[in-house]
């Protein structure tokens, strides 16, 4: 078969599937249909395995707005940059799944009373952000969660909320005493739910979609208690909690290439973000310069949003005297972006952060590492590089071995780089072991390590299986009195190769605990649910609660196993069409990146990841143990 063939087959296939997701469209031939064709259908037509590019399926899910953001402040900006206004209006207004009348309906129709709509602002808080506390060790007591093991092995569905028009949860909430504030993220809209039942206390549109997960505490010492997350303009955004009001929009970005992923962290009067870059990405157009965005850290004043320093990844990049294929000159160094959730030493004064891989040479000691940086200042302490020579993007094959033929933008093919797109997607966790405190990471390389705080010199390190650019750990780990808990993803890698599951060692020492393996189900009835019952692994971090860890799979079942043993002591499924509290249609898909969460006595699953070609979703579920 000629390739126009199979180029016209992919666009016959565009047309059938975005038709079926918009009727409408199949009556006559719209003109983003060509332009779709032209800037779009080579990748998410038929992605291949490992893709990071949606399948149109998912992309005729999604509102305007939603894909409109993409294509000018996120992963898919490169492509919208190259396209007239017309030509980005057309294809948006053609892939895009069109509103219905009163389409705040899902909002209303899960009110609370008005009686039961008051946020009580002195209330606990169980949790302030991703990492739970600012050690990043993500564990909840049975006293913080109210759960206990036992009340944990007895989970039931408890009610579901369905996000319109989603396909992806990413962002996870946090809980102040009843109320569980929640980024439904594709709606451009915060919300105050009564965690014990799902009712919307109240409901905040947001400038842009928030696209980190979120952070609680107060805006300084006498300010108000605020909920914080940034948003897909690269935006960090502060809400009063008690009612939603904006309290600032700020930009703590040095440059505008720049994109927020981690969460940021609360620490003292002051704000800790980290920054990552979407060049990586971006890379994929053979026109595009690449590279020059570089990751970041900064610290930003929590009364106002304004910037005290910024810690740079890399130096700033420059022309690299080189062209590549389509004529367009390079720039570099760049890269090493930071994707997740630093930790926060505030007795001891540090930062610790983790950091991605070059996207364009030359490949800076900063990739691939933890970093170890001054809370006052942003100077760095020490650096801990656990991969070296890690220039990648998405225009190169992942590894040596690959047969995927480099694109223009992996210029650098024929460098010494290892092109292993192994960075550390998670960030360090803080461990206080005897005498002294450890800094505990995993690695897309499937590795873990554990170093000493005041060097960052390796104390130990061991490896589970054989990672990949979506596998290994992927996006963290947990830790609770003396165990590290690893989650491992390695999506598309055969048995007995495959260490997906979750594996359990001493942290103070690394010796192996225990290992359970995640294994597919794909018998009649989990086939039934939808797609991806072949991905069992775990690629959102897991999360501790008294001594049960909880972990969520690709393919969207949720697991509680003894934190001693690695036993399990039950098992629910999320994936599939659920019934929602809201009357709008609700369908569980992949887990990860943020997507599990605890408190209040319950557990909350955001069900639905359609990035990297896993299984759409836009359940927000609770669980709560029955009798």
């Amino acid at each position: 078969m000629t390739a126009s063939i199979i180029l016209r087959l992919w666009a016959f296939s565009a047309v059938v599937l975005v038709s079926l997701a918009n009727p409408a469209l199949a009556a006559e031939v719209h003109p983003g249909q060509s332009v779709y064709d032209r800037a779009c259908a080579a990748c998410h037509n038929a992605p291949e395995p490992g893709s990071r590019a949606a399948p149109v399926a998912s992309l005729g899910q999604m509102d305007a707005r939603t894909l409109r953001a993409s294509l000018t402040t996120g992963v898919m900006k490169g492509i919208g940059d190259s396209l007239a206004p017309d030509d980005l209006r057309a294809v948006v207004d053609y892939l895009a799944i069109k509103p219905k009348p009163n389409s705040d309906d899902w909002i209303e129709t899960a009110r609370c009373p008005a009686d039961r709509r008051a946020v009580d602002a002195g209330a606990a808080i169980p949790s302030g952000g991703f990492g739970i506390a600012a050690d990043n060790r993500r564990r909840l007591t049975a006293a913080q969660s109210g759960l206990t093991t036992a009340s944990l092995a007895r989970l039931k569905p408890a009610w579901t909320l369905a996000i319109p028009n989603a396909t992806t949860l990413r962002s996870q909430p946090v809980l102040l005493g009843s109320t569980l504030f929640y980024a439904a993220s594709q709606a451009s809209t915060l919300l105050a739910l009564d965690a014990g039942t799902g009712c919307i206390k109240w409901a905040a549109k947001t400038p842009s979609g928030i696209r980190t997960s979120l952070a609680i505490g107060r805006l300084g010492k006498a300010g108000p208690l605020a909920v914080v997350g940034g948003d897909e303009g690269g935006h960090l955004q502060a809400w009063e909690a008690a009612t939603g009001k904006i309290l600032w929009r700020a930009d703590p970005r040095h440059d505008t290439g720049g994109v927020l992923t981690g969460a940021p962290v609360f620490a003292g009067d002051r704000l800790i973000v980290p920054i990552s870059a979407l060049d990586v990405a971006q890379a994929m157009r053979p026109t595009f310069a690449c590279c020059s965005t570089h990751g970041a850290v900064s610290s930003v004043d929590a009364t106002n949003g304004k910037v005290l320093w910024t810690w740079h990844a890399t130096p700033d990049a420059k022309p690299l005297g080189v062209k590549n294929s389509a004529g367009v000159e390079m720039r570099g160094p760049s890269g090493a972006p930071v994707w997740s959730t630093p930790a926060v030493d505030l007795k001891r004064g540090l930062v610790l952060a983790s950091t991605g891989e070059n996207t364009s040479p030359p490949a800076t000691g900063t990739s691939d590492a933890i970093i170890a940086l001054d809370l006052a200042t942003g100077k760095q302490k020490w650096v801990f590089q656990a991969l070296a020579n890690d220039v990648w993007n998405m225009s190169c094959p992942s590894g040596r071995e690959s047969r995927r033929k480099p694109g223009p933008n992996c210029f650098f093919f024929d460098s010494d780089s290892v092109l292993r797109d192994h960075d550390f997607g998670g960030g360090p966790v803080l461990f206080p072991a005897g005498g002294r405190t450890l800094v505990l990471a995993g690695q897309k390389s499937g590795d873990v390590w554990a170093l000493d705080l005041k060097t960052g010199r390796k104390v130990w390190s061991d490896k589970f299986g054989p990672g990949t650019p979506l596998g290994g750990v992927h996006w963290g780990i947990a830790a609770d009195e003396t165990r590290v808990f690893a989650p491992i993803a390695d999506p598309g890698v055969p048995e007995p190769v495959s260490a997906s599951g979750v594996h359990a060692l001493d942290a103070a020492t690394g010796r192996r605990l225990w290992s359970w393996r995640a294994l597919p189900d794909c018998s009649e009835a989990r086939k039934a649910r939808g797609p991806g019952c072949e991905r069992a692994g775990i690629s959102a971090p897991p999360l501790v609660v008294d001594g049960a860890v909880l972990a969520a799979g690709l393919d969207g079942r949720l697991w509680v196993l003894e934190a001693a043993t690695g036993k399990v002591l039950a098992g629910l499924d999320t994936a599939g069409p659920r019934d929602s509290l809201n009357g709008a249609p609700a369908r569980g898909g992949a887990v990860d990146s943020g997507g599990l969460f605890a408190g209040g006595g319950m557990v909350f699953v955001g069900s639905g990841y359609a990035a990297f070609g896993q299984p759409a979703g836009n359940a927000l579920i609770a669980f709560r143990p029955g009798p």
